[in-house]
Order: structure tokens, then C-alpha cells, then sequence
């Protein structure tokens, strides 16, 4: 269906870009993200752009050539978006991660798309400002963000990253350069591509730099660690939470296994195993944020007379810079500390409706044992956003993969059968297709792929992702 790499198409590469590496020389990272357990596949020339221009020279060789192209970010994904399939070209854009300006008057920052998002959120706060999105993985590319719509903590209050996305520079599959959107709030100017763009995974055009909005930081915040005996009680927790007018910035929930495992990968112990002899058995992780200490901590006694009314064990307050990172950094560090002990892993992070959160997840549990995986669960309480991890360090991988699949094909079903869809911010990359064609059904991925052929005539942009099947 591609074509090969040929010396001259290579020279034609070269002559245009100088930040081109082929063969043995390609960064063995680029065949992989961080699901590897979705396949291992290395692309035959990798560039590293410093430009728009550059990277639309090169595209347009490409097409001209019928050569596939992977655009890359960090590779933090979790879902094998940005494995080239198929060899071809390989575009990083982690090296063009400039912060070009703001304009503090309209509440918007210009960036290249490699910037990372920690980098962003730090500069945003030097100025008094906030970059709202706070997916998990704070040194992912916020192109890459961008491209899967990811959420984080934060979205309970302030949304996920497409609510922070004014306009975009993107390089189409022919190798055109094209400017969505503006720095404006309001339009109604025709079919919003770059609603489209935003969460297409790099299937549709490259971007290249975007303007964000941003929003005045707010003067205090402070968490809370809410300790209960069970999971379930914990979650029924969060729509009053919700209901009570205290608009938490984050809700997280965990169960004690992955706290503890957390807390051995960071070296520290900051959440309380049990209370006057009793075993905790899950948390909620809570952020409150206002404009000023007193209202902060007026929200703090509000909420805590609440939760403990309602099952909570106690009420752990953490209310400075130094105890809010401790909070926070086992949070931070699932996914690190699930890898550090797990040979072979996998995940979802399928949504379903809050009031659903804890059903949902004794139904998982208990398929999770009839497949014979252990399965290690945590989330965005305040959204319905689930992260669900199966693991293995005695499975042989045919197995492991085997189980895992019938393990998908239930949960995946129940999700959609309650309301819920296939994933909430990580993406589909090629690792979940088919459970998004059993979500959405023939119809709705017949209409996605026409419109990727109306972008990608060719095909040759990230292919075999999303709605694409090779």
C-alpha cells in the first residue's frame, strides 16, 4: 500500500530538513510508547523539526511519495498513538517547544506544540496566570494534549484540554500549512475544525502551535486526604461533594493496594493505613482552591463536616506548597509505581457516569477475577474517568494478552451498555479500535474514516490509529 523509502526520496528529506536520522542512528524510543505491550515498531527515518515549514517540507515529500508519517510528542501515550505502524517517517516535534508569547489582555499564550506541560503550567503561574489542564503525565508535550483531549485532575472544575484551545497551526497530510480558529471566545463560523483536530490523534494534520487559554491563578489552595473504610463509601461521597457548592478543583479516588505500592515507588508515607485499629481501605483525594486563605479554609471546614457525616474515617488537611506535593506525588506516581513492580501491563481508562463510578467498579473486579488478572484501579471521582491497570508477573505474554482481551470485551461492553464511552482523555491509538467499534457501531466509524479521507486522501498520516484500521 506505501512505499519504500528510497535514497533519493531520503536526499529530498535531507535537502530540506537537517535534523534528519536514518538506520541504526534512529532513538530505539521512537518504536515504542509507553503501552509497549501494543507493539514495537521502528520507522525507517526519524526527524526532528525546528519549524512549521520544515515539518510541512517534509510532509509534503511524503505525500508526493506515498510515504507514511507518525507524528510524535513526548511519547507518553497509552495507547500506541504514536507507533509508526507501518516504518515510513517519523516526526518529533519535542524540539520545538518554544513559548512564543502571551497576551495577558485577551487571557491566551502561543506555544509550539512540543512545549511540556509542566514547563507551560510553571511559566503561566511566574505571570499570575493558569493553564488549567493537569493530565497525570506533566512531562508529556502539550501538542500531544492536545491530540487526545486529555483531561487530568483538574477537569472537575475547569474541563479538559479541548475547553482550553483557541486556534492552532496545523500541517495537513499534503504538506499545506492551515491556522484554525482565533484567539476570540465566540463563533459560529462554519463547521469548527479545530474541534475536529483537537483528540484526532495526529490522523488528521500535525500541529504545529497553538494558542491556549489561560486564567488567573487562584490566590490558595489547599487538599484534602479523606480516608474510608471502603470504596463504595467513598464514592457515594462525591455527588454530594459536588452538590454542596464547593466546586472542588480535583476528586480522586484510590484503593489502598495502589497506595501503597505508590508510596513504596516514592519513598514516602503520607496516606494512613488504618485509624483506631481499623484498616482504611480506599481514599479521596480532594483540591480546594479560592481566592484567599478564608475562603479556602472556610470551604475546608464545610467540607469535612460533610464527608464525615457521610463515612469518612478523618480528614487530612494539607494546607502548604511542601505537604500539597506530598499529597499529590503518590497520586502523580501510579502508573510509575505499577510498572516498577509489573512485567507485563495494560490498561483502559474507560468513562461512565459518576453516579455509576462504583458499581461500574465491582463489576470490573469481579470479571477482573474471573480472567484471572489482578487489576489495580484509580481515578477521577469528580468526572467518572477510570483508570484501570491489569497486571501480571507470572503470565506468559500470549496468555496475558489472551485474558486481557476477554477482560476488555465485557468491561468495554458494560461501560457502553450504562452510558459510558471507550476512553475519557488517553485516546484509542491502535490499541483500542475495536473496542471503539463495538462502542460507537459501523455507521459512526464509517462517517470518522470519510472524514480522515477528506484530510489524508492518501492515508499516509498516522495510519492504522483511531478509526483507521490497517
Amino acid at each position: 500500500m506505501y512505499n519504500q523509502l528510497t535514497p533519493e526520496i531520503i536526499d529530498q528529506i535531507k535537502a530540506v530538513s537537517d535534523h534528519v536520522t536514518i538506520g541504526a542512528d534512529i532513538n530505539e524510543d521512537y518504536a515504542k510508547d509507553e503501552m509497549p505491550i501494543y507493539g514495537t515498531h521502528m520507522p525507517d527515518l526519524a526527524v526532528t523539526p525546528r519549524s512549521t515549514q520544515e515539518v510541512a517540507d517534509v510532509v509534503k515529500i511524503c505525500y508526493d511519495n506515498n510515504i507514511p508519517v507518525t507524528p510524535r510528542g513526548a511519547g507518553t501515550g497509552l495507547a500506541g498513538g504514536c507507533v509508526p505502524l507501518c516504518g515510513g517517517v517519523l516526526i518529533d516535534l519535542s524540539r520545538m517547544n518554544k513559548i512564543l508569547s502571551y497576551d495577558l489582555e485577551n487571557f491566551v499564550v502561543n506555544i509550539e506544540a512540543g512545549v511540556l506541560l509542566n514547563d507551560l503550567a510553571e511559566d503561566c503561574l511566574t505571570r499570575g496566570m493558569m493553564y488549567p489542564p493537569d493530565p497525570g503525565e506533566k512531562f508529556a508535550c502539550v501538542g500531544g494534549n492536545v491530540a487526545t483531549n486529555a483531561g487530568g485532575m483538574r477537569a472537575v472544575k475547569y474541563g479538559a484540554t479541548r475547553d482550553y484551545v483557541r486556534a492552532m497551526t496545523v500541517v495537513l497530510p499534503t504538506g499545506e500549512i492551515t491556522h484554525l480558529g482565533a484567539t476570540v471566545t465566540k463563533t459560529s463560523s462554519g463547521y469548527s475544525l479545530l474541534n475536529l483536530m483537537i483528540g484526532s490523534e495526529g490522523t488528521l494534520g500535525i500541529i504545529t502551535e497553538l494558542t491556549l487559554k489561560i486564567i488567573p491563578a487562584p490566590g490558595f489552595a489547599a487538599s484534602l486526604i479523606i480516608p474510608f473504610e471502603d470504596l463504595k463509601t467513598a464514592l457515594s461521597t462525591v455527588p454530594k461533594l459536588k452538590m454542596a457548592h464547593f466546586d472542588p478543583q480535583a476528586i480522586e479516588f484510590m484503593e489502598r493496594e495502589i497506595v501503597l505500592v505508590s508510596e513504596r515507588y516514592v519513598g514516602k508515607s503520607v496516606f494512613p493505613q488504618e485509624l483506631e485499629g481499623q484498616e482504611i481501605g480506599a481514599y479521596l483525594l480532594v483540591t480546594l482552591d479560592g481566592k484567599d486563605e478564608d475562603e479556602v479554609y472556610t470551604l475546608i471546614e464545610q467540607a469535612a463536616e460533610l464527608v464525615l457525616e457521610a463515612g469518612a474515617m478523618d480528614v487530612l488537611v494539607a494546607d502548604t506548597p511542601d505537604k500539597m506535593k506530598d499529597a499529590w506525588a503518590a497520586r502523580s506516581s501510579f502508573l510509575e509505581a505499577i510498572m516498577e513492580e509489573t512485567k507485563l501491563l495494560d490498561e483502559c481508562d474507560v468513562v461512565v457516569p459518576v453516579n455509576k463510578i462504583a458499581d461500574y467498579l465491582e463489576f470490573v473486579n469481579k470479571v477482573g477475577k474471573e480472567c484471572e488478572l489482578e487489576i489495580k484501579s484509580f481515578g477521577h471521582a469528580g468526572d467518572g474517568n477510570l483508570h484501570i491497570y491489569q497486571c501480571s508477573n507470572t503470565l506468559e505474554e500470549d496468555v496475558f494478552k489472551d485474558r486481557v482481551d476477554k477482560f476488555f470485551d465485557i468491561i468495554y461492553k458494560e461501560a457502553t451498555d450504562i452510558g459510558g464511552l471507550v476512553s475519557g482523555e488517553h485516546g484509542i491509538g491502535s490499541g483500542k479500535i475495536k473496542y471503539l467499534v463495538e462502542s460507537v457501531g459501523d455507521t459512526n466509524m464509517a462517517i470518522m474514516e470519510g472524514i480522515k479521507r477528506v484530510f489524508d486522501p492518501k492515508m499516509i498520516l498516522n495510519p492504522g490509529k483511531v478509526c483507521y484500521r490497517l
